[in-house]
C-alpha cells in the first residue's frame, strides 16, 4: 500500500475546531469537531491531540447502528444517554502518526469518533481524539478509505 493516499486527505484545525475532507483537491466534507481540552501534545497519558502528518490506518464500525458504543474498539451496545467521561460512539477512524514526534499516535489510540457530548462540539473537550457529532462521523467514515492522509495543525 502507498501511504498516505493524498487523493483523499483530511485537515483538522485545532484553532477552528474543524475537520475538512478533500477528494482530488475538492472540499467534499466539512464539520465542527472537538479536540483535546488539554491542547496539543504527543506524550502518552497527556490527553492531548497530536499534531502533524498521519494516515488513517483502521476503519472500525462498518454497518453498526448510529450511536453504537465501542469498548476496546469492539461494538457493545447502543448508547442510551447514560453519563460517560468519553464515550466512543458510531464509528472509529484510527490514526497512525508519520512524523517522529507523533509516531506513538496509534499506540495512544487516537481516533476520529462520534461522541456522547455533541453539545461540546466546536470547542476543545476531548481526551486527545477528534470527536464529531454522530451523524457527521458516519458521513466522514463513509467518505474515508484506509490510507487517507490526515494533517492536524
Amino acid at each position: 500500500m502507498n501511504w498516505p493516499d493524498n487523493r483523499c486527505r483530511i485537515e483538522v484545525s485545532l484553532d477552528r475546531q474543524q475537520v475538512t475532507l478533500f477528494r482530488e483537491g475538492k472540499n467534499v466534507f466539512e464539520a465542527s469537531a472537538s479536540t483535546a481540552a488539554n491542547g496539543a501534545g504527543f506524550e502518552k497519558g497527556s490527553y492531548r491531540t497530536p499534531t502533524g502528518n498521519f494516515v488513517v490506518r483502521e476503519r472500525i464500525g462498518e454497518g453498526a447502528p448510529l450511536h453504537t458504543s465501542f469498548k476496546g474498539r469492539l461494538p457493545r451496545r447502543i448508547w442510551q444517554g447514560e453519563k460517560s467521561d468519553d464515550a466512543i460512539l458510531t464509528r472509529i477512524l484510527w490514526l497512525h502518526g508519520l512524523d517522529p514526534e507523533n509516531s506513538n499516535t496509534y499506540l495512544r489510540y487516537i481516533y476520529f469518533h462520534g461522541t456522547h457530548a455533541e453539545d461540546l462540539i466546536g470547542r476543545p473537550a476531548s481526551h486527545g481524539c477528534i470527536r464529531l457529532a454522530n451523524k457527521q462521523m458516519l458521513e466522514l467514515f463513509e467518505l474515508t478509505p484506509i490510507g487517507t492522509a490526515v494533517q492536524i495543525s
